[in-house]
């Protein structure tokens, strides 16, 4: 799929912004999970980040954050999708690369999100490519949501923060790794086949962090065959 004519830019029609929030929708498959329209067009007018992405005229990504607190120069990044017949090309990294520009334009020096800790190539993609810092796991973050993604299961997420001045924090090296929590290679998968062994997953994961991290452990890494790595800060 030819990707050389992508364009992202802020939106502010406000049928540019409804068509965001029917984006989100359909990459979360629906259960009001993604992001309302007047949510996004408050946003959008208060300053924010609100984007789409866009292939030969059609909007086939966005994204959403919004600022911290002012002492912090810090903005939050909420939610971003891509439909899924544009992921894996490459249109992830892109949106980071346009937030992180347009964040150091409004002398912004962090932007932190969460994602699930069970999602290896979001894993994989946060702490390896872009190499961002893990700094909170937390419990059922959202609790419960009704979309195609997220219904029936626990909301626990991974809170990172990305230093946009800073060199990407490296995977650290075997003789600093003290331990590592392992994850499923494909856990939507898992989920779509075995609900049950999904569930367990979580509570392995959820339990294997908060042991790891009552021990004075912090998150160092992540590697594609050992999962999450843990090292002494």
């Amino acid at each position: 799929m030819p990707l050389d004519d992508i364009e992202i830019r802020s939106l502010e029609k406000i049928d540019e912004i409804f068509a965001a929030s029917a984006l989100f929708d359909a990459v979360w498959r629906g259960g009001g999970s993604g992001m309302p329209t007047n949510l996004l067009r408050a946003l959008a007018q208060s300053g924010n980040y609100v984007v789409g992405v866009f292939s030969g005229g059609r909007m086939v990504g966005a994204s959403a954050a919004f600022f911290a607190a002012p002492a912090a120069r810090s903005m939050h990044s909420h939610i971003t999708g891509v439909l899924p017949e544009y992921q894996s090309l490459g249109l992830g990294r892109r949106l980071k690369q346009h937030q992180r520009e347009w964040a150091f334009a409004r002398d912004v020096g962090h932007i932190t999100w969460t994602f699930d800790p069970l999602v290896a190539r979001n894993a994989h993609f946060n702490l390896r490519v872009l190499g961002t810092r893990a700094t909170e796991y937390l419990v059922n973050h959202y609790g419960a949501m009704d979309d195609g993604v997220n219904r029936g299961d626990q909301t626990d997420r991974l809170l990172v923060t990305w230093s946009l001045a800073a060199p990407p924090v490296p995977t650290p090296p075997d003789d600093r790794v003290v331990a590592s929590v392992a994850i499923p290679t494909d856990i939507a998968a898992i989920r779509a086949e075995n609900p049950a062994d999904a569930a367990a997953w979580r509570l392995r994961v959820r339990e294997g962090f908060l042991a790891r991290l009552a021990d004075g452990l912090v998150v160092g890494g992540f590697d594609d065959e050992r999962g999450y790595l843990f090292v002494r800060p």
